[in-house]
């Protein structure tokens, strides 16, 4: 199954869970995102990131450029449990 095949299959899922008013306020935050042109300024596919510093688990400072001195570096993000 291609990506774009098992994105398809999770928004059908969460059309279905989700409340259709629920969607709907989604569904506009989504448009408004779209519409100031943040989808354009985004970071696409390829792009690099600009230097960062993050916060550890340990309340520690963490530059991109350490992590990245020593090798490949992923960055997650956990949106939280909506």
């Amino acid at each position: 199954m291609s990506l774009e095949e098992k994105l398809a299959a999770l928004r059908e899922g969460s059309a279905k869970k989700i409340p259709e008013d629920k969607r709907a306020i989604i569904g506009g935050f989504v448009q408004s995102l779209r519409d100031s042109g943040q989808v354009e300024r985004a970071i696409g596919v390829g792009q690099s990131l600009p230097a960062f510093s993050l916060k550890n688990q340990d309340d520690a400072e963490v530059s991109s450029a350490s992590v990245l001195a020593n090798g490949p570096m992923v960055l997650t993000v956990f949106r939280g449990h909506w």
